[in-house]
Order: structure tokens, then C-alpha cells, then sequence
């Protein structure tokens, strides 16, 4: 069992808003910030290989290929950052922030989620980019998408499942198994459902077939708590990310942890140690090697927390054994 991990140079210096690894390569990680900008960071290296300055805060980036990423945030814009180039490129505008950004292989697309209660599909090499737009009943503050599946969380905590390949309308439309804000959302690798996290310490894990066998297989539970002095201190769950291979997943709390679960038996295989500030992001690498774990203030304090926050710092975690459900075979 590995606990190794390493500290990358040069980490943003407002709070990380999103983490993903290039799908081509462990190396290469992209990461995303209130400090409006999206960096390209070299892990064997331990530096900052190309840094794209935006107008305003960025909340979410993607990779569609090892050298093309995509970012939306406050400013409303789509933008397509050549990473080889580091030339950056306007793609069109959202009528409100672009809070999530996806690129679906099955769609052949980059797909935006927004404040403005639309998700749209964009075609970056067309001459009008903007390929569709869809409405919603509410904002849109998280996305996933997995195979031709995708997972929108909307405010009002509502869910909306689609099939990329016919939008006009939802395969399902849920409420959140949550009392209280989202705060994450990942879907499952294996296609079967999706887990989401809230401002009050719990996960739900849901599943897409709608039939009652595998409903009555949901559940959600309590995490990311702490017992101090007899009082139950409750901390929001901000990041959720699924493992490619093994489909168990990791959560990071606002308490300063780490936890590794296998969803299936409903058991925590690992918690990490605690880092010195909330974790507000997480990325498994394509091949499941590393995890990525992004540590800043997430304002659960207010401006009076931001004063003393620890500067945000990124890390990234050499997976083991510790990642693998029990028993785990490959066959």
C-alpha cells in the first residue's frame, strides 16, 4: 500500500474550481481557479507548463484531446485553449456564468452547463460553433456525463438525465435524494448511475435504471463529520470523483480529507491524511494511477474565514491497493 504524494509548484492563488488530468497522459493536469485563470501543470517536472489568463473567475475546464481544453466561468464565455500553441480562442457566450464544461466522445462535442438555465452543445471547429441550446427549469450548478448519459444537478435540487443523442427531452427527471444544497456530482465509470454530495456532510448513490430492484439499491449516507468536545460538527462534501478502472470513489470535505469508498458493500476503504485546508476539487488520472487533490478555501466561513484561509495548494496521490474494492479481480 503507497501514501506517497507530491506538492506541484506554482498552484493558483485564489480558490481551485475544478482538476482534470489530460485523457492521453498521468502527466498532464489542467486546473482551474477563482483567480481566473486555467494552468497546465508537468507532474514529472513539478512546474507550470502553460498558464491561460481569463476576465473573470473560472468554474469549470476540460480536455476534449491531449492538446485542446476548454474553459467557462463568471464571464459567460466558451473558450478553446490550444495547449500546445497556448493560444486561447472565444467560442461563443452563455447569457449568464458557465458553472460546469464537459466534453462528450459519444456526442462528439463540447457540452456547457449554465446560470442562464440552458445546457448547450458546441462544435468548435464549425464556423458557428453553437450547435444547440436547451432550456431548463432552473440553473444548472453541476454536469457529468458518462457513455451517452447526461447528468445535469440544477438548482432547486433537481436532477435532469438525458441521452446526448436525443435532447428535446429528459430521460428522467429526480429530486435529490439530499435535503440541502449540491455541492458534487460525479457519475459512476461503469454506467449505472451517479453519486452526489451536499452542504450537510452526506452522499447519495443513485442509479439510472428506473426499475424497482435497482432503485431499492440507492442509498445515501453520512460522511465528512466530526465528533469535537460531545458536538457533532457537520462539513459540506465538495468534490466526488469515480476511479476509470475500479469504480469506487473518492470525496473531499470542507473537514480537510480525503476518503476512498466502495459503494457497492457501503464501506470507506481508506481516508487520507488531512490536509491544512477544505478540499474543493478531485480528479482521477485516465489510467487510475494518480489522484489529483486540489486544497483551498471554499468560503464556508465567509469573508472573515478568507482572511486567514490557508494560499490553495495542489497535490498530487500515487494510487495502490487502497483503491480497490475487496476481492477485486480483473476478469
Amino acid at each position: 500500500m503507497t501514501d506517497s504524494q507530491q506538492e506541484l509548484n506554482g498552484p493558483p492563488i485564489d480558490s481551485i474550481s475544478s482538476l482534470q488530468f489530460s485523457p492521453a497522459s498521468s502527466n498532464f493536469l489542467l486546473a482551474s481557479a477563482w483567480d481566473s485563470t486555467v494552468r497546465l501543470y508537468d507532474i514529472a517536472a513539478n512546474e507550470e507548463k502553460t498558464k491561460f489568463d481569463h476576465r473573470a473567475a473560472i468554474l469549470s475546464t476540460t480536455f476534449s484531446d491531449a492538446s485542446h481544453a476548454y474553459s467557462g466561468g463568471l464571464d459567460a464565455s466558451l473558450r478553446e485553449l490550444e495547449l500546445e500553441s497556448e493560444k486561447i480562442h472565444a467560442l461563443g457566450q452563455h447569457d449568464d456564468a458557465i458553472s460546469s464544461v464537459r466534453y462528450s466522445n459519444e456526442a462528439n462535442a463540447v457540452i456547457t452547463g449554465s446560470w442562464d438555465r440552458t445546457v448547450r452543445f458546441w462544435d468548435p471547429r464549425a464556423a458557428v460553433p453553437q450547435q444547440s441550446s436547451h432550456h431548463l427549469p432552473e440553473r444548472v450548478y453541476f454536469m457529468d456525463t458518462v457513455g451517452h448519459r447526461l447528468v445535469l444537478a440544477l438548482a432547486s435540487r433537481l436532477f435532469h438525465i438525458f441521452d446526448v443523442r436525443k435532447m428535446d427531452v429528459p430521460e428522467q427527471t429526480r429530486e435529490s435524494s439530499l435535503k440541502f444544497l449540491t455541492r458534487a456530482l460525479a457519475c459512476m465509470s461503469d454506467g449505472q448511475g451517479y453519486a452526489t454530495a451536499s452542504v450537510e456532510g452526506r452522499i447519495a448513490v443513485e442509479y439510472f435504471d428506473p426499475s424497482p430492484a435497482v432503485q431499492e439499491k440507492k442509498y445515501a449516507f453520512k460522511c465528512h463529520r466530526q465528533t469535537i468536545d460531545d458536538v457533532d460538527h457537520v462539513w459540506p462534501v465538495n468534490a466526488l470523483g469515480f476511479h476509470p478502472i475500479y469504480n469506487t470513489f473518492a470525496s473531499g470535505g470542507s473537514d480537510t480529507t480525503v476518503s476512498i469508498w466502495d459503494h457497492k458493500v457501503k464501506k470507506r476503504l481508506r481516508q487520507y491524511t488531512r490536509y491544512n485546508a477544505p478540499v474543493a476539487a478531485l480528479a482521477f488520472s485516465a489510467d487510475g494511477a494518480r489522484l489529483a487533490v486540489g486544497v483551498s478555501y471554499t468560503w464556508d466561513a465567509g469573508e472573515d474565514g478568507a482572511r486567514t484561509a490557508e494560499r490553495p495548494s495542489l497535490f498530487v496521490r500515487e494510487l495502490g491497493d487502497e483503491i480497490k474494492p475487496k476481492g477485486w479481480s480483473a476478469s
